[in-house]
């Protein structure tokens, strides 16, 4: 049996995804997004899926009790072998989980183009999926469907349609058609701009109960991975015990086979319960794109 095995997964985002930095920070809006240290990319953070998928997972379970994970926990329930817990009686130490979740980043970012909409991505993003694909420089390769237009025009920034076309690699399955089909090249230098250019920003302000008005000085501002944007992240299942309960009764009933099983029944029910904050304000919900991708 092989224990060790890696899948990866690929997220549509059906709202806007806003996971916080935990505060307020000086810049164009008040609550910011997750990055990537070096890229400034945003990204979705593994801290964040792993606390909602097992959550999730505990509900498809109908066991909300294995959602946290805490003392008293029947270590061979399928949430807590896939996820881990502290051990049954108590005090220091607990059985460690059998899953590692990566952060979600981005593969294919949509932006408004005077040609319609695009879904930009650069080369260094696609060589992770090992798709080599020739940088454009000052250039954006265009597919097919946009072939006929001598430059994209992105509102802000207009670039001179590349000599060599783009086509989405058939080594990245999995991605809607309507996206692979208007799927833009642009070089990795500017990938960062045109995307922490167009994030959506949103204002929200409290309102007083009192008069039913805004709130003086309550107004704040804040932003999100837009709706529509594609992010895939890698789940390493690690069984090192090979002992996944198969035959509890609810285990039996989903038809899991394995931790990584769990993980995937968490993760669907992001598509109704969300992702990250700003849940009671139309964010959050992720839908998981055609299954897994094995990697």
């Amino acid at each position: 049996m092989n224990l060790y095995q890696q899948e990866r997964f690929l997220l549509l985002t059906l709202d806007p995804v806003h996971v916080g930095t935990g505060g307020n920070r000086l810049g164009r809006v008040d609550l910011s997004i997750v990055r990537e240290p070096g890229t400034r990319l945003p990204k979705i953070p593994g801290t964040a899926l792993h606390g909602a998928i097992r959550q999730y997972a505990a509900y498809r379970y109908s066991d909300l009790s294995t959602a946290g994970g805490g003392k008293k926990q029947n270590d061979a329930h399928p949430v807590n072998y896939t996820f881990g817990s502290i051990k049954e009686s108590g005090g220091d130490g607990g059985q460690s989980g059998r899953v590692s979740i990566g952060d979600a980043r981005l593969l294919l970012f949509p932006v408004h183009s005077l040609a319609g909409p695009v879904w930009v991505t650069c080369p260094s993003v696609l060589a992770e999926f090992g798709s080599n694909e020739a940088d454009p420089g000052e250039a954006v390769r265009l597919p097919q469907a946009l072939n006929q237009h001598g430059h994209l025009n992105l509102g802000w920034l207009m670039l001179p349609k590349a000599a060599a076309p783009f086509a989405w690699p058939v080594t990245i399955p999995a991605v809607p058609g309507m996206i692979q089909a208007r799927a833009v090249l642009v070089a990795d230098k500017l990938f960062g701009q045109i995307v922490n250019s167009n994030l959506e920003v949103r204002t929200s302000v409290s309102i007083d109960p009192e008069t039913g008005a805004a709130k003086d000085g309550a107004l704040f501002t804040y932003e999100a991975i837009p709706r529509a944007a594609l992010l895939w992240l890698d789940v390493v299942e690690d069984d090192f015990s090979g002992k996944f309960p198969k035959e509890h009764a609810s285990a039996k009933e989903l038809g899991h086979q394995r931790p990584l099983d769990v993980v995937r029944a968490g993760l669907m029910l992001a598509e109704h319960l969300g992702i990250g904050g700003m849940g009671t304000r139309g964010f959050g919900r992720v839908r998981l794109v055609n299954g897994a991708v094995k990697s």
